[in-house]
């Protein structure tokens, strides 16, 4: 039996040798960074170079950079920890996938990672490249990638890790449901992770380790779920849930750290626009006796690092060569023009929502449905380049999912046209299906003959069916009034961000034809 063990039953005899000197370690830790390398907004957003230089930018890799040394210099132990989600967000990961951050985590000395969802976004291929090309051990408990030739070897459950004589257990965990998130393939599976991080505790428990830190994906509500039906985890670095845990911040969703019995939960806002600094001691039997500390943020106080913020810059030019390539070819002009999408069915929406429900079929989804204020400007016919995609696209719109009945389907698509005539946002585009659209009719009753694809056919929606519908993330949330989606049976909010679905739809369909339209149809007289 360990000594932890004994402990726990009140075997250990007291005072029946000298007593060990208490151990204290700094976690230093990120999550959720998903390819922020230049600074951003305070809601993490791109930053201006010009705001930048006022002091009104926060993070990015040059200042985390800093950040990361300054905090090592003032622990004598100390590691340092990513949550996952390093993947996804910016065009540095669309051009250089994931290689920009296997290169920055290795300059800083990341000491161990976890897995996200958006790991798996660009399939096996390009996470098997990722893991390959980084330093640290990538870990994830509940994983079997054994028949993935691409990932085979490449994950482990846990790794030890010493510090000044003393073994630290690090633990990987992520999400059972990565099959509906993401991009994971048919090789690779997930099991329940709070049965994985119990096995993986015990087996290093019997091999005498005895202070064991989780490196979660699973999100905050889980987190501490796992923390209270689980013996044995001192620490549970989390990501995922995008929230701030903070002791100075009143918006803060949690205290930093937050206790669960003797286990010290953290995670921190995206984006990179802090970095996690806790501090815990560790009595002779392992356990937490103290754990302190408050995320580090990253404005204007904390300097970049010159040599960091050169690696970064040089990226960025290459990727505006990279951006000035055609993704592929139109073979006419796709109207994005708001007198066209905001009063009636517009080709931009058909492709963005044509490329949304080809994104998210696999994963249940039958529908999908984005406002017109999602949609900016059109796009030219001949050479299409990315920065055209972007440049028609709301800029942080993230792809979502949910489950809705019928009923709310059609509240959806009553609300979006309830303006009638008038310019509106909030006025649906569409794919699969279709409907007729009556401006002159009362508000609420605008909507009829309502038909949903199944398979090659249309059929009549039915209001106590449930759908599978695709959105942005945004307006899930109840963005532009869409409130009837806040509340679904279940939903998903981190898919990749519109304009990269829409920019590999088209150049998986080049030469595209700009749909002529049909899904949206005026009332007959």
């Amino acid at each position: 039996m360990s000594i932890r063990l004994l402990a726990a039953f009140g075997f250990l005899l007291v005072g029946t040798g000298p007593g060990l000197a208490d151990f204290d370690l700094t976690i230093l830790h990120t999550n959720d960074f998903h390819s922020r390398f230049k600074p951003i907004t305070a809601d993490g957003l791109d930053c201006p170079e010009a705001d930048d230089a006022k002091g009104a930018c926060y993070g990015g890799a040059a200042r985390l950079a800093t950040a990361i040394a300054e905090a090592r210099a003032r622990s004598d132990n100390s590691i340092l920890l990513d949550a996952g989600d390093q993947f996804s967000g910016t065009d540095f990961f669309r051009y250089y996938r994931g290689r920009l951050a296997a290169e920055m985590m290795n300059g800083f000395g990341f000491d161990a990672m976890t897995l996200g969802n958006h790991e798996f976004d660009e399939g096996a291929e390009v996470l098997g490249q990722f893991c390959e090309l980084l330093d640290a051990p990538v870990l994830v408990s509940n994983i079997d990638v054994g028949s993935e030739p691409e990932l085979s070897g490449a994950i482990q459950s846990s790794t030890v890790i010493e510090r000044s004589g003393e073994r630290l257990g690090i633990v990987g965990v992520t999400l059972q449901d990565m099959h509906s998130m993401s991009q994971p393939g048919k090789n690779v599976s997930f099991d329940n992770p709070f049965r994985a991080v119990r096995a993986e505790v015990e087996r290093l428990d019997r091999i005498g380790v005895n202070k064991i830190i989780v490196l979660s994906h699973l999100g905050y509500e889980m987190d501490k779920e796992l923390a209270r039906e689980t013996y044995g985890i001192d620490v549970i670095v989390g990501g995922h849930s995008h929230i701030l845990l903070s002791n100075r911040d009143p918006a803060a969703s949690g205290k930093y750290p937050t206790m669960i019995g003797k286990t010290a939960i953290v995670q921190l806002y995206p984006y990179g626009k802090y970095l996690g600094s806790l501090r815990v001691t560790f009595d002779d039997e392992g356990t937490v006796t103290k754990a302190s500390g408050e995320p580090i943020l990253l404005d204007s106080a904390i300097a970049a690092d010159e040599a960091t913020a050169k690696i970064i810059a040089e990226a960025e030019e290459r990727l505006a060569d990279l951006g000035a390539r055609a993704i592929a070819e139109a073979t006419g002009p796709i109207d994005g023009e708001q007198d066209s999408c905001r009063t009636g069915e517009c080709a931009l929406g058909n492709l963005v929502t044509d490329a949304m429900l080809h994104y998210a079929r696999d994963r249940g989804v039958q529908i999908s449905v984005l406002p017109a204020a999602g949609i900016l400007t059109s796009i030219n016919g001949g050479a299409v380049t990315f920065p055209d995609v972007r440049a028609s696209l709301r800029g942080e719109d993230r792809l979502a999912w949910l489950q809705v009945s019928g009923a709310t389907v059609l509240e959806a698509l009553e609300h979006g046209v309830a303006s009638g005539e008038e310019l509106s946002e909030r006025f649906p585009q569409v794919s699969g299906l279709k409907f007729t659209f009556d401006p002159e009719a009362e508000p609420g009753s605008r909507v009829s003959d309502v038909m949903v694809s199944e398979g090659d056919v249309l059929v009549p929606l039915k209001r106590g069916k449930i759908y599978g519908v695709a959105t942005s993330a945004w307006v899930r949330n109840g963005g532009f009034g869409y409130d009837m989606f806040e509340d679904p049976l279940y939903y998903f909010d981190y898919g990749p961000l519109l304009s990269d679905v829409t920019a590999d739809f088209l150049r998986d369909n080049s030469p595209y034809s700009p749909n002529p339209g049909g899904r949206i149809l005026p009332k007959a007289n």
